[in-house]
């Protein structure tokens, strides 16, 4: 059998790690999916499903909680029942999502020693994610040295952005040592927004603005392709509530909380962070298929709210392309809850949108009513594959071996570096031109 070339993609988060491997056929047009699954309870009890291409399950297996296996171990795990599942196909990279690139990595990256640094510098920018985006890459460059790794990141499809709409209104030397807007779930913003103009390239100029909506949520207008404005700014904690984040809020808050509540920093971010979006305003869940499901008014305020709070961002990012043309709807609610995008639909029919009824329910491709003045879509988003398209095509650019990593040396101080610096010496950061804060 002709062996062919297959990229593995691993997303790894706090509790779980999704895998998925494409074949790349030199007579099919694009990669094809060879299988995908997750481990998913890490931490507690672990279970691992795969599926093949047909998404049939072709492996299932659980560790109990007693057992202790560590991410590592369960990582191996996956590895080896890879490597004896494949029939035909060989591992030639690994492609990686990472939340956060920082304000100097533009592009997919080979993964060595310089980048896992410069990456570890910005932890503190996305607690939830980059330590365990991070954990993957350096267990298999020590078990698999010669086994190319190729970094993705969510910030990279931002990065074109106008400055008007990364800067905040802050002094320039903050904005000059990174403190700025990067926006996230760029590779899902990049793989619909191309398969959308693939599918419409009537749209190819229009005005589109991309809800991408799941357990993280954020909104993203896109005009030729390209990201002009999205709701995350900093941090993945910005932008519309979501399953457990609080979204955009007056950072006064911070402030009232540590001196009345007398909660530490590190509380606050646990809090925004961990208790507060869906879980927090329903008291019941962060899943938004319960709460709609639930008969209980806490959990209907959740999904009004989190409904008003989309639809308010898609009139502020229509506001950024100057207008609206298209309205598509991404991610795992955005795909699969009618209820949510007829609620948020609602609140935008001033600005012309208008769903038919039994098209949003059927999920259909385009959801709007014939002739309406904005056009609505449901499109199915897929990082993995975009990930595996990047990872391959720069193990093509660089005609294997692999280069090694550029060095990720940025012209100005990390953030993360600069937060610690704040850390230590707060008044002196904060007075900037000597000026201490009274």
């Amino acid at each position: 059998m002709a062996q062919h070339p297959a990229c593995l993609v691993l997303n790894a988060g706090s509790s779980s790690l999704k895998f998925s491997v494409f074949r790349d056929d030199p007579t099919r047009e694009r990669l094809q999916p060879v299988l995908s699954g997750q481990v998913s309870g890490i931490g507690g009890t672990a279970r691992l499903e795969a599926k093949d291409a047909e998404r049939r399950v072709i492996a299932e297996r659980y560790w109990s909680a007693d057992q202790s296996l560590s991410r590592q171990d369960l990582l191996y795990h996956v590895l080896a029942w890879i490597s004896t599942t494949l029939d035909g196909d060989h591992i030639v990279a690994v492609g990686h999502r990472v939340v956060h690139g920082g304000p100097d990595i533009a592009e997919p990256r080979v993964v060595g020693p310089a980048l896992l640094e410069a990456l570890q510098q910005l932890v503190p920018l996305a607690p939830l994610h980059q330590p365990h985006n991070i954990a993957p890459m350096r267990l298999i460059a020590e078990r698999f040295p010669d086994l190319p790794q190729v970094a993705c990141f969510d910030t990279a499809f931002h990065r074109g952005q106008p400055w008007v709409t990364r800067t905040y209104a802050l002094p320039k030397e903050l904005t000059a040592d990174g403190v700025c807007s990067y926006g996230f779930h760029g590779l899902s913003y990049e793989y619909v927004s191309r398969t959308l103009l693939a599918a419409r390239p009537e749209l190819a100029r229009s005005r589109v603005v991309v809800c991408h909506l799941g357990n993280g949520s954020s909104v993203c207008a896109v005009q030729n392709g390209r990201s002009v404005d999205t709701s995350m700014g900093f941090t993945a904690l910005d932008g519309v509530p979501m399953g457990t984040r609080c979204g955009a809020i007056d950072p006064s808050v911070i402030f009232y909380l540590v001196r009345e509540y007398g909660m530490t920093i590190e509380d606050v971010e646990t809090l925004l962070y961990t208790r507060s979006g869906l879980l927090g305003v329903s008291g019941l869940s962060n899943d938004m298929k319960v709460l709609l499901e639930s008969t209980d008014a806490d959990a209907h305020q959740a999904v009004e709210l989190f409904c008003f709070r989309v639809a308010k961002e898609v009139a502020a990012q229509s506001a950024s392309i100057g207008g609206l043309d298209a309205l598509v709807f991404t991610g795992g609610i955005g795909e699969n809850a009618p209820r949510v995008r007829e609620l948020i639909a609602e609140r935008l029919a001033w600005l012309g949108v208008e769903l038919d009824a039994s098209a949003n329910t059927a999920r259909h491709d385009e959801i709007g009513v014939a002739g309406a003045r904005v056009r609505s879509f449901v499109v199915p988003t897929n990082e993995e594959l975009m990930i595996a398209q990047h990872t391959l095509a720069l193990l093509r650019e660089a005609r294997s071996p692999l280069p090694a990593a550029r060095p990720t040396t940025p012209a100005r101080r990390p953030v993360a570096a600069l937060l610690r610096q704040a850390a230590r010496r707060p008044r002196t950061f904060l007075a900037l031109k000597g000026t201490a804060p009274r």
